[in-house]
């Protein structure tokens, strides 16, 4: 067999991307750029134009992809949710004991939240919660379904005894959420220990 033709089998061709891959590429890079720009401006001081360039395209790109910004930002919305049950929601559901998944839900949200895009919810949240709103609606349905699962483990921590009597399930929960969204916030890039600050956070609320 000649040199070339060992050469040739050496470097075989580089499989072509398909439209698909590439359709998904540029969707994944927008929806990150979108969050994080919806993360640090919100919704109504969110510019389009800024976020297909920080994501690396044009602005007519976003648009193939985006009717417009309503539907940019429920699909961050819907693209964070699904990252947040990816990365957050097994700690807790991998526990039997209530306490200790209320504990790892925090620790790993907190985690989550290190990275800037996973406040977004937060942030909207806030912006949304005297409108009615597509985004804002979407956002506190999950916000309803994390405050219904953070209830049901209080539920149960108040049946085995492991929590407390002390106020409704219901508002332990909000609280517990409030509390550990709240020191995400506040420690973010600024403490390696924020993972043991939450559990000390809502082992407090749990415990009185």
């Amino acid at each position: 067999m000649s040199d070339r033709a060992h050469a040739g089998r050496r470097a075989a061709p580089r499989a072509r991307r398909s439209q698909a891959d590439r359709r998904a590429e540029s969707r994944a890079a927008l929806l990150e750029a979108a969050a994080r720009g919806l993360s640090r401006y919100g919704y109504g001081n969110l510019n389009l134009a800024g976020v297909a360039a920080e994501a690396g395209y044009t602005r007519g790109a976003l648009y193939h992809l985006f009717a417009d910004k309503e539907a940019l930002a429920l699909a961050v919305v819907g693209w964070e949710w699904e990252r947040w049950q990816e990365e957050v929601g097994p700690a807790a559901a991998a526990r039997e004991d209530p306490v200790a998944a209320l504990v790892a839900l925090a620790r790993a949200h907190v985690a989550h939240c290190r990275d800037g895009r996973a406040r977004v919810m937060m942030t909207l949240r806030v912006e949304f919660a005297e409108r009615d709103h597509p985004v804002g609606a979407a956002v506190w349905e999950i916000a309803g379904d994390l405050r219904g699962r953070v209830e049901r483990l209080v539920a149960r921590g108040r049946r085995s005894g492991a929590i407390p009597p002390g106020p409704p399930a219901r508002a332990l929960a909000a609280a517990y959420l409030a509390a550990v969204e709240g020191l995400a916030i506040g420690v973010a890039g600024r403490t390696p220990h924020d993972e043991d600050l939450a559990e000390r956070v809502v082992l407090g609320l749990l415990r009185g």
